[in-house]
Parts: C-alpha cells; structure tokens; sequence
C-alpha cells in the first residue's frame, strides 16, 4: 500500500518503511508525526481525495534533522567583479511506519 503526502509545499509518494528528507519540521528526534493522505492506492483501485482521504493517514517519526550539501552560486564579469554565495538547505529525515487507507 503507498500514499500521497503534502508537506512543506511539495508532494511525495510513500510506503511503509521509506525514509525521506522533507523540509524543516519542528519536533526533537523520536516524535511522532501524523500527514494527511491527498491519494491512497495499492492493489486494485486508487483513492482520490478532494483535498484529503477521509479516514486516510500517514504515521512517521522523526530520525534526524542536517543540512544539505551547500549549493554555490557564484556570478563573474569581464571587468574583474565577482560575487560568491553559498547555501544549505535545512531538512528533516522522516521514516514512514505506518500507512492507513
């Protein structure tokens, strides 16, 4: 069984077990966390929700929080001018343990 989950604006397609990076959530390691279904399937026939499942839910808990590999943005021009920047992004390392349909 998998589901379709929203959260921090982008959506994200799982199953028992998976463990995904998602935008920052706050909560220490350990927390449970609950997600609203938006489509729940496996075999047969899918579950569309208008926006949500009724009855549906997606039970993870926390593992980590870190930083994503730092992204650089760097512009040059002929005249010898430079501009260097760079960026983490922080993330939330969620294991799914439980989808309900």
């Amino acid at each position: 069984m998998y589901a379709v989950i929203q959260t921090g604006g982008k959506q994200y397609r799982v199953s028992k077990g998976d463990k995904l990076r998602v935008e920052l959530l706050e909560g220490d390691v350990g927390k449970k966390l609950s997600f609203d279904a938006l489509l729940v399937g496996g075999e047969g026939e899918a579950k569309v929700g208008k926006p949500t499942v009724t009855g549906a839910a997606v039970q993870g808990e926390i593992v980590a929080h870190g930083r994503h590999a730092k992204v650089i943005h760097f512009r040059k021009k002929k005249e010898g001018w430079t501009k260097k920047r760079g960026h983490r992004q922080p993330f939330t390392e969620v294991v799914i343990t439980e989808v309900r349909g």
